[in-house]
This record gives structure tokens, sequence and C-alpha cells, in this order.
């Protein structure tokens, strides 16, 4: 594995995930690889997990070329899984195990999955749709098989068992590590060109995705991880909050976690309350998380009690990171001790994660930093593959050894996103809104779908929540764009105060008042709506779909569709009083 500076191309091998791991962890085979639940498996242990799964898979007919489907949370069984069926050659198509009993039935025939590896939680959705599949074997693992025993002892009090059904293809993992026991069937040396992993994400144009990731494209990852995150030394920890079933979970947590040699401590179900007392117990020295994760740990109570001085990175990925928490954040890791700052990075599932990071040298504050070894950056006029000048505005592309290698089936939408340009290379334009500057920097600014243009004009949703966070009663700002009889769309700005304020229209006015002296006229939001949090997707994201959802439920309800109205009132009343003309007309004080 070598890294050519000058001409910026990695030099990776041409092996499997399984491989790659395997042969970098010889060097400390007794040294942690994982921990989950006060449970911990050296790397000699991981890749005896990983050897006895090949073996059942093998055992139940799963063949290189096959795609299994692995429903599971963050657990040493799922990591088992996938690995072992990229030993065989398998692809593992990861599922959210939250995911809806017909999203299940999708993802299984969409696969064609004979086998299928799934958390106990998931029996009855599985068994109600089994019969319209092509499921042959259903391995069902319980969170508590790899608990300590007091821990396992508990969690069996407390949850209600599962029975599974008596059709003979629902079996237990112990009966399923059995058949690779008694058939000692011998595991059959895979192809790295194989896929290596499908992924579901809603995709650049915003349908369901079935994303086919390659070994080359995990493998340069964790590449590119040993050049940048040069500090990392064997025993490391990292906190593997996201989920194997998300690319920066999967592919940072876990795979870039194994090829660096670290331990990654395996978090089955994620609490943000409980944040606090993870980084307290494990004192991770790597943290990869989603903005809003890190603003439930500044908000924690007596989270500034903790001692973070073990910290070697904290990385902000998954969504875009304001200016205005990644002050606090670094106010706050200083308060704490950590010897770090925040580093954002930026990425897609299309692209494995993260593809550039704003670390190091030349690092500019608001640059999402610049491309990781071996990838390139372009800036483009949206629906083109015409290249925009430095400081423009324009499509985000990227290039380079980690992109997939297409959706899954779907010929039409792939060529759409993945496209040969001038310069010979395949690039994946992203749907992302961005510029790069003359020495390289990136400035991410919104998704395109996010773009609001009104009566004609550009409105960018990220610009305006900065400026209404600058206002001294907000905490937290979400804007999107809503319909509108004749502009077509206006931004609708939802708002979280702080603790010290309470909602009112005085305080409506104020934070418009605030807008309309720091924004152009038609940016300005038509609405805003006060709430004491905002949705968020099981990742943590913030959920734009649901808070449009919720407006046009009000529309279509007949509620006013904005509170313009009150602001409007109160503008004419301060209008007047500044004028000394009480009770003069002014419809057009607040317009």
């Amino acid at each position: 594995m070598t890294y050519n500076e000058k001409t910026n191309e990695l030099n990776v091998p041409d092996i499997t995930m399984y491989e790659m791991v395997r042969r970098i962890s010889r060097k400390h085979p007794d040294a942690a690889a994982y921990e989950y639940l006060g449970t911990t498996g050296t790397y000699r242990e991981l890749f005896e997990g990983i050897d006895s799964f090949a073996k059942s898979f093998a055992a139940c007919g799963v063949r290189a070329g096959d795609t299994v489907t692995v429903c599971m949370p963050n657990t040493p069984e799922a990591v088992f899984a996938i690995y072992a069926l990229n030993k065989i050659g398998a692809a593992a198509n990861v599922i959210h195990p939250l995911s809806a009993q017909a999203e299940i039935r999708n993802y299984i025939t969409s696969a064609g999955s004979r086998v299928a590896v799934a958390v106990d939680m998931c029996v009855e959705k599985i068994k109600g749709i089994a019969g319209e599949t092509g499921l042959e074997k259903i391995v069902v693992v319980s969170p508590a098989d790899s608990m300590p025993a007091l821990l396992k002892t508990a969690y069996r009090i407390k949850t209600k068992k599962v029975n599974l059904p008596a059709d003979g293809r629902f079996i237990g993992l112990r009966e399923f590590l059995r058949l690779g026991e008694e058939a000692r069937i011998p595991v059959t040396q895979a192809e790295p060109s194989l896929p290596a992993v499908i992924l579901h994400s809603g995709g650049t144009t915003g349908t369901p995705k079935e994303i086919v990731l390659t070994n080359k494209g995990f493998n340069s990852l964790g590449t590119q991880a040993l050049i940048v995150l040069k500090d990392v030394t064997v025993n490391d920890r990292v906190l593997a909050i996201l989920p194997v079933f998300h690319a920066f979970g999967l592919g940072v947590c876990v795979h870039v976690t194994f090829c660096l040699g670290a331990c990654s401590v395996l978090i089955p179900r994620f609490e943000a309350a409980k944040f606090t007392k993870l980084m307290k117990k494990h004192k991770p020295s790597m943290v990869f998380g989603v903005p809003t994760l890190y603003e439930a740990l500044i908000n924690a109570p007596h989270s500034e009690k903790l001692d973070l001085s073990n910290l070697k990175y904290l990385v902000s990925g998954g969504d875009s990171l304001s200016e205005t928490l990644e002050k606090r954040l670094n106010n706050y890791l200083k308060l704490t001790g950590a010897p770090v700052k925040v580093i954002q990075g930026y990425g897609l599932t299309e692209s494995l994660g993260a593809v550039c990071l704003a670390s190091g040298d030349g690092y500019k504050p608001g640059s999402i930093g610049k491309p990781l070894p071996g990838n390139r950056f372009c800036i483009v006029k949206p629906g083109t593959c015409e290249l925009l000048p430095a400081n423009t505005d324009g499509e985000i592309c990227v290039s380079g050894p980690t992109l997939m290698s297409g959706y899954r089936n779907n010929e039409k939408e792939t060529s759409e996103v993945l496209k040969k340009h001038e310069d010979g290379r395949v690039w994946l334009h992203t749907g992302d809104i961005g510029s790069i500057d003359e020495d390289g920097c990136i400035f991410y600014r919104l998704r395109l779908k996010r773009l609001i243009i009104t009566s004609g004009y550009n409105v960018y949703p990220s610009h305006i929540e900065k400026i209404i966070e600058q206002h001294k009663a907000v905490a937290k700002c979400v804007v999107i764009g809503v319909p509108h009889p004749y502009k077509v769309e206006v931004a609708k700005a939802y708002i979280v105060l702080k603790a010290d304020y309470s909602e009112s229209d005085e305080l409506r006015y104020s934070i418009r008042e605030h807008c309309r002296k720091n924004l152009a006229r038609y940016s300005v939001p038509a609405e805003f709506e006060f709430r004491k949090t905002m949705p968020k997707t099981p990742l943590g994201k913030i959920d734009f779909n649901a808070l449009k959802a919720e407006h046009m439920a009000k529309y279509a309800n007949g509620e006013n569709k904005t509170n313009g109205k009150n602001i409007k009132e109160i503008g004419k009343q301060k209008e007047e009083e500044r004028s000394g003309n009480a009770g003069v007309q002014d419809a057009g004080t607040c317009a």
C-alpha cells in the first residue's frame, strides 16, 4: 500500500476486505479488535468468529456471487457475518433493523437473498413476509448472544423471549454455527472484483437506491486512513456509534478501525442522553459522529466535567456542521482538556463515506477541507459536466477509488450520477452545491434539493440558518422551502430557543428584524415556527422531509400557511412608537 503524492494516486492491493484486515492484523493478533458491552475480542478471536461464520454460510449453500441479507445492529455477529461473506465472495446486503416489513421484503427480494441474518426483534416482521421471498434460511441472532454472563441474564429477564417459527427456515445462532462444524466445508477463495457490500440510501435523487460498494473502495478508504490518521496506534479505541448499515459506520467505525489496528467499541443501541457516560466509560481516542450527536454532548448535564484529554481525533460527518456549532464544540473541547479541535468530514454513501477532511495545513474556517489522498474534486454547472472557475458555486463532483460501482439493477440512475468527463475520469455528481477556492479548499453550501428558488432568486437555507443562530435567543434553526401561490417557494424557519427564552410574537418579530438587517429581502423567511426539538432520522440527521410533511399537512387542513400577520401587527406598532404617530395606518411596515 503506497501513495504517490506527485500523481495523487493510491496503490491499493487487489485483495478482499477480509484479506486486507487479515494481513494487517497478523502483526498484532492479541490486540483488542472490538469491545461489546463489556466483552472484548482480540484480532485472533475476531478472525475465529469470522471463519466460523464463513464455514456455516458455506454449509447453507452460500457461494461466491451470492447476496446474503444482514439485518443487524452493531454487534460482533454483524461484523462476523459481513466479513465472512466477504471471505466467501458473497455480498452483504446490509439493511436497517427498524425498516418496515414491506421495506424488508423489497430489500430481500431485490437482492435475491436465499439466506438472511437478522436480529431477533425482526423475527415477526420477517415471518410475515418470508413466504413472499426466496429465503431458505433465516439465522436469528440475539443482542445477548455476545454479552457477558451477568448482563446476558439481566437482558433475558427484562426482554420478552422470541420464539422461532417451527417451519425449519428459522434457526438460532448456535444451530447455525453447528452447521459449519459438522459440514467442514472448505471456504472458497473470493474474487476481489465481486461486489462487497450493498447499502441502501435515498441516493442523490431522493428515491431508494441499492448502492454497490467494492473491495477496492473499502481498502482504499483504509489506506487513506493509514496516511491521514497518523497518530492512531494499536489498542486505540474508536466509539462505533454509527451503525453498520451506514457507510460512515461500516466504512470508518469498523473497516478503517481494523485497518488501523485499533479497537472498535460496538454500540448496538445509541441513546444521545447516555453519550456522556459512554465517553467517560470508554475513553475513546477517536469519535466519529453527526452534528446533532455533538450538540447533545455539549448540552448534556455536567458534560463539562468530562476529561477528554485522551482524544486524538473527533470527526463530524453525515450532515453539515454549522460554524456556530463548530465554535461551540471547539470551546467545549478546550474546556474538557481535549488537545484537538473538531474535524469536519464530507462524503456520501455513494463514495463510501468521507472523501475529504478539514484538517492539517491550509485549513480554512468554514471549509470542509481538502480531498483525501487519491481523491479529486471539481465544481460543475448543475446538470452538466461544464467546469466552473474557482470561488464559483456549482455542483460538487468527486472522483476517486472509493466510489460505488453503481446502483444495483439501475443503469439509468447510475448514468445520471456517475459520468465520464473530458479528462477520462469517472466523476460522482453529488447533488451538493459548493465551491473550491484558489488554494484547493472546498466549501459546502447545501444539498441541491434544499436550494430554494423564490421569485427567480436562489436562496440558501444554510446561510439563513447561520444568520438566525446568531440571534441571542436562538439555540438551533432549520430552514426549508415551502410552496407559495406566486413566488413558487418561500423560506420557512423552524427555531429551537435557548433555555432562558420563551415563545412570543414579540420574540418572533425580533428574529425577523434580525433577518431583515442581515439578509437580502427575498431571503427573509415568510414564517417562523418555534419548536422544542427538531425531528431526526434514525441516524441522527435533521429530518427535512418530516418538517416539510408537517407543513403540508397543516396547509391541507386549512390552517394558515404563515404566521406573518401577527408579526406585521407588531411591526406596525413598533413603527408607530418610533414615529410617535400612534393610530396612523402603515400596512407596508413589515411587508
